[in-house]
């Protein structure tokens, strides 16, 4: 029963953490299981309970909003300095929409329409960079629709041939936005893509 208890343990302290509340008193935490446990008395009902903890995830989520708008401006400011820098760069076309690119190598095959499917090897770097994403070293090219990607690759890769192989600069709003992507992507990034169209299928 002890393995039992713990392993039990272990599932609710993940759970908790994954929630944010990891600075709770976990002795209490321990008591309050023991008392519902055991059929004791209770320190409060369980409307005062439901109360208590409402108010404190309330009172987390508006922390957490707080930092992420906090680093969000740095992040948004560090990617248009970032870009304004790279504008001035030889070799970069600036886009009306925003949209930076560099011609590594050109193609002479198909150009993809919007509505097209492509197969690509790609990278993808933040501005200082970290190496996010790889079809290169995952060793298979990545194949998608040009209506299912962020709206940078739509539109860059309507700008390729196949066997071209450009680098993209993308601002944050032609990439995953205010909210960025999972851990890899903070919120407000600008990101850069090489990117080889292989074909268009």
């Amino acid at each position: 029963m002890d393995k039992l208890s713990y392993a039990l343990g272990l599932g609710i302290g993940r759970q908790l953490a994954q929630m944010g509340a990891a600075d709770i008193d976990t002795a209490e935490f321990a008591a309050a299981i023991n008392d519902v446990i055991k059929g004791n008395d209770l320190k409060m009902t369980n409307r005062e309970a439901q109360a208590i903890v409402q108010d404190y995830f309330a009172r987390q989520e508006e922390r957490i909003n707080a930092e992420r708008a906090e680093s969000g401006k740095a992040a948004k400011a560090a990617g248009e300095e970032y870009l304004a820098e790279n504008a001035r760069k030889d070799g970069v076309t600036v886009l009306p929409s925003g949209l930076q690119y560099m011609v590594l190598r050109e193609g002479s095959g198909r150009r993809p329409k919007a509505t097209d499917t492509v197969r690509c090897h790609y990278e993808g770097f933040l501005t200082d960079g970290t190496l996010f994403d790889s079809s290169l070293r995952r060793g298979e090219p990545a194949e998608f629709g040009l209506q299912q990607v962020i709206a940078g690759w739509t539109e860059g890769l309507q700008l390729m041939q196949e066997g071209a192989k450009y680098r993209f600069f993308i601002p944050y709003k032609l990439g995953y936005g205010e909210a960025g992507a999972g851990r890899s992507i903070p919120p407000y990034s600008a990101l850069i893509f090489d990117v080889e169209l292989i074909k268009v299928v």
